[in-house]
Protein backbone atom coordinates (compact mmCIF):
# COMPACT_ATOMS: atom_id res chain seq x y z
CA UNK A 1 0.00 0.00 0.00
CA UNK A 2 1.59 3.23 -0.80
CA UNK A 3 0.34 6.42 1.51
CA UNK A 4 0.80 10.06 0.29
CA UNK A 5 4.84 11.36 0.10
CA UNK A 6 4.53 15.04 1.99
CA UNK A 7 7.75 16.26 1.13
CA UNK A 8 7.17 15.61 -2.07
CA UNK A 9 3.88 17.34 -1.93
CA UNK A 10 5.52 20.23 -0.82
CA UNK A 11 8.14 20.36 -3.84
CA UNK A 12 5.60 19.96 -6.07
CA UNK A 13 2.97 22.28 -4.55
CA UNK A 14 5.92 25.01 -5.11
CA UNK A 15 6.89 24.15 -8.64
CA UNK A 16 3.00 24.16 -9.23
CA UNK A 17 2.77 27.47 -7.34
CA UNK A 18 5.70 29.24 -8.76
CA UNK A 19 4.33 28.24 -12.47
CA UNK A 20 0.81 29.63 -11.41
CA UNK A 21 2.42 33.13 -10.48
CA UNK A 22 4.01 33.42 -13.21
CA UNK A 23 0.82 32.82 -15.64
CA UNK A 24 -0.75 35.49 -12.85
CA UNK A 25 1.93 37.97 -13.04
CA UNK A 26 2.04 38.13 -17.37
CA UNK A 27 -1.91 38.31 -16.94
CA UNK A 28 -2.26 40.76 -14.30
CA UNK A 29 1.10 42.79 -15.47
CA UNK A 30 0.42 42.22 -19.08
CA UNK A 31 -2.80 41.19 -20.38
CA UNK A 32 -5.29 43.03 -18.23
CA UNK A 33 -3.17 45.58 -16.66
CA UNK A 34 -4.50 48.29 -18.81
CA UNK A 35 -7.60 47.88 -18.39
CA UNK A 36 -7.33 47.04 -14.23
CA UNK A 37 -6.11 50.87 -14.40
CA UNK A 38 -9.18 52.14 -16.50
CA UNK A 39 -11.17 50.79 -14.02
CA UNK A 40 -9.49 51.90 -11.17
CA UNK A 41 -9.32 55.68 -12.83
CA UNK A 42 -13.12 55.21 -13.54
CA UNK A 43 -14.00 54.83 -10.10
CA UNK A 44 -11.44 57.39 -9.22
CA UNK A 45 -9.78 55.02 -6.79
CA UNK A 46 -6.56 54.76 -6.07
CA UNK A 47 -4.55 51.90 -6.80
CA UNK A 48 -3.54 48.98 -4.13
CA UNK A 49 -0.29 49.00 -2.33
CA UNK A 50 1.62 46.87 -3.97
CA UNK A 51 3.58 46.18 -1.07
CA UNK A 52 0.80 44.88 0.25
CA UNK A 53 -1.40 43.42 -2.17
CA UNK A 54 1.62 41.58 -3.99
CA UNK A 55 3.05 39.69 -0.98
CA UNK A 56 -0.65 38.15 -0.37
CA UNK A 57 -1.38 37.54 -3.27
CA UNK A 58 1.72 34.89 -4.77
CA UNK A 59 1.36 33.27 -1.16
CA UNK A 60 -2.28 32.44 -1.77
CA UNK A 61 -1.18 31.04 -5.08
CA UNK A 62 1.55 29.25 -4.00
CA UNK A 63 -1.15 28.15 -1.15
CA UNK A 64 -3.22 27.38 -4.39
CA UNK A 65 -0.12 25.15 -5.57
CA UNK A 66 0.63 23.41 -2.73
CA UNK A 67 -3.67 22.65 -2.78
CA UNK A 68 -3.46 21.56 -6.62
CA UNK A 69 -0.45 18.37 -5.79
CA UNK A 70 -2.29 17.63 -2.58
CA UNK A 71 -5.05 16.98 -4.29
CA UNK A 72 -3.30 15.17 -7.13
CA UNK A 73 -1.72 12.83 -4.92
CA UNK A 74 -4.90 11.66 -3.15
CA UNK A 75 -6.55 11.36 -6.42
CA UNK A 76 -3.68 9.20 -7.77
CA UNK A 77 -4.79 6.09 -6.06
CA UNK A 78 -8.40 5.93 -7.23
CA UNK A 79 -7.52 7.38 -10.68
CA UNK A 80 -4.22 5.60 -11.80
CA UNK A 81 -2.46 7.60 -14.46
CA UNK A 82 -0.24 10.48 -13.89
CA UNK A 83 -1.84 12.98 -16.80
CA UNK A 84 -5.00 12.03 -16.13
CA UNK A 85 -4.80 12.67 -12.51
CA UNK A 86 -3.25 15.78 -12.91
CA UNK A 87 -5.30 17.32 -15.54
CA UNK A 88 -8.32 16.22 -13.11
CA UNK A 89 -7.22 17.92 -9.90
CA UNK A 90 -5.83 20.93 -12.08
CA UNK A 91 -9.58 21.61 -14.09
CA UNK A 92 -10.98 20.77 -9.73
CA UNK A 93 -8.71 23.62 -9.05
CA UNK A 94 -9.58 25.75 -11.77
CA UNK A 95 -13.50 25.64 -10.80
CA UNK A 96 -13.14 26.30 -7.23
CA UNK A 97 -10.42 29.26 -7.78
CA UNK A 98 -11.35 30.77 -11.10
CA UNK A 99 -14.64 29.59 -12.11
CA UNK A 100 -16.21 30.51 -9.30
CA UNK A 101 -14.33 33.89 -8.76
CA UNK A 102 -15.53 34.94 -12.02
CA UNK A 103 -19.22 34.09 -11.27
CA UNK A 104 -18.92 36.03 -7.81
CA UNK A 105 -17.55 39.06 -9.89
CA UNK A 106 -19.54 39.08 -12.69
CA UNK A 107 -22.75 38.62 -10.54
CA UNK A 108 -21.66 40.37 -7.59
CA UNK A 109 -20.63 43.35 -9.08
CA UNK A 110 -22.07 43.64 -12.85
CA UNK A 111 -21.44 47.06 -13.98
CA UNK A 112 -18.55 47.46 -12.07
CA UNK A 113 -16.31 44.56 -13.05
CA UNK A 114 -16.20 44.37 -17.03
CA UNK A 115 -16.12 41.42 -18.54
CA UNK A 116 -13.17 41.21 -19.76
CA UNK A 117 -11.80 42.01 -16.38
CA UNK A 118 -14.16 38.68 -15.05
CA UNK A 119 -13.78 35.95 -17.47
CA UNK A 120 -9.82 36.31 -19.04
CA UNK A 121 -8.58 34.86 -15.85
CA UNK A 122 -11.28 32.00 -16.32
CA UNK A 123 -9.98 31.14 -19.71
CA UNK A 124 -6.07 31.80 -18.58
CA UNK A 125 -6.83 30.02 -15.82
CA UNK A 126 -7.50 26.66 -17.42
CA UNK A 127 -4.17 26.82 -18.76
CA UNK A 128 -2.59 27.59 -15.61
CA UNK A 129 -3.91 26.15 -13.03
CA UNK A 130 -4.08 22.97 -15.57
CA UNK A 131 0.07 23.10 -16.36
CA UNK A 132 1.07 24.47 -12.97
CA UNK A 133 -0.27 20.66 -12.06
CA UNK A 134 1.12 19.10 -14.46
CA UNK A 135 4.34 20.71 -13.55
CA UNK A 136 3.94 19.81 -9.99
CA UNK A 137 2.83 16.31 -10.58
CA UNK A 138 5.99 15.05 -12.37
CA UNK A 139 8.02 15.72 -9.29
CA UNK A 140 5.44 13.82 -6.96
CA UNK A 141 5.94 9.90 -6.22
CA UNK A 142 4.09 7.66 -3.48
CA UNK A 143 6.12 6.77 -0.51
CA UNK A 144 5.73 2.72 -0.31
CA UNK A 145 5.55 1.47 3.24
CA UNK A 146 6.42 -2.03 3.58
Amino acid sequence: MSKMNVPRILVGGLVSGLVMNLGEAALHAGVLGQDTEALYKRFQAPLPNPAMTIPLLIGMTFLLGLVSIWLYAALRPQLGGKLKTALTAGIVVWILAHVWSAVYLGAGYAGIITPPLAWIPVIWGLFESTLGTLAGAVLYRETVSK
